[in-house]
């Protein structure tokens, strides 16, 4: 089976990689880019653990095909911080102790981010909602939820 040749813009960088039209997006970014931060937890799209954006969308990486990047923008977790300046939801993640195994957190802090683009003021019952397709097994989610809204609550005061 021929490669297929994509370009396309990850984390504000163009990039450009060959990969075979039944690989995944998420196989893409681990194995052609080095780009490890979303996890392969289910495969079927039921856990988050896998999710980044495309052209703003939050998806399931593993649902994606590589060859769909083509010609768009996919946001992952290392795309959150600007160098060493952690972005505000990772450090209220930390501050919080929304995190423990790992596997999940990059999902979901992903999946918080495109929230809060959508509305940077949501309501508990929205963030609940919004992370519903995100499944955690080690921290509960009040700790997560707590952080995401006074993260909200922060960004909010500070524009």
């Amino acid at each position: 089976m021929s490669k297929m040749h994509i370009t396309t813009t990850v984390n504000g960088d163009d990039v450009e990689f060959l990969c075979d039209p039944r690989e995944t997006l998420l196989d893409v970014l681990r194995d052609r880019l080095g780009l490890t931060g979303a996890k392969e937890g289910c495969g079927t799209g039921d856990c988050g653990a896998c999710s980044v954006t495309l052209d703003g969308r939050l998806v399931c990486s593993c649902l994606v095909l590589g060859a769909e990047a083509e010609g768009k923008r996919i946001g992952t977790i290392e795309g959150m911080a600007k160098g060493e300046d952690l972005h505000p939801l990772q450090k209220k993640f930390i501050e919080h102790a929304a995190l423990q195994c790992g596997i999940c957190t990059p999902g979901i802090l992903v999946a918080t981010e495109a929230l809060l683009k959508k509305n940077p003021d949501p309501s508990e019952t929205e963030v609940r909602y919004w992370l519903a397709g995100n499944l955690c097994r080690c921290t509960g989610y009040d700790k997560i939820i707590r952080a995401v809204l006074e993260t909200a609550a922060d960004m909010r005061e500070a524009s």
